[in-house]
């Protein structure tokens, strides 16, 4: 930062302290701080507007010049050119084609199972259990 080093900022620190004294440093310290923020901001937003206009102008004398905004060797060379007959004629004729027919295997009958073990539900368990108490 502007090629001060630890040591220096350490001198300017001590310096400022003595001048203005320890109960206003922290407010000037602040206001500082806010100011260099602006600053920033400031010089950020320049840059911007300054890119911007920059950008705009090159676009402006590409125009004016007469010349194309996409540079020669782009991707635009290499397309082919859009005929909306052509297009419609493939598809009349891709519709207009015979469907093709699928051969499909017939789906074999189910095999036959054997039937499950009969199983126990629980009020069947809890039925039984009764029974037997009252026994």
């Amino acid at each position: 930062m502007f090629g001060i080093g630890f040591p220096e900022l350490l001198l300017i620190l001590a310096i400022a302290l003595m001048v203005i004294g320890p109960r206003r440093l922290p407010d000037i310290a602040r206001a500082l701080g806010r100011a260099m923020a602006e600053f920033r901001r400031a010089t950020d937003e320049f840059k911007q507007t300054l890119n911007e206009e920059t950008r705009a102008s090159e676009i402006r004398d590409q125009i004016l010049s007469g010349g194309k905004l996409n540079p020669p060797g782009s991707s635009d060379d290499s397309l082919p050119e859009f005929d909306p007959y052509q297009q419609a004629h493939n598809r009349q004729e891709s519709e207009t084609a015979e469907p093709a027919t699928a051969e499909t295997d017939q789906p074999q009958p189910a095999e036959e199972t054997k039937p499950a073990h009969q199983t126990r539900t629980t009020a069947q368990d809890d039925q039984d259990g009764k029974e037997k108490s009252d026994v």
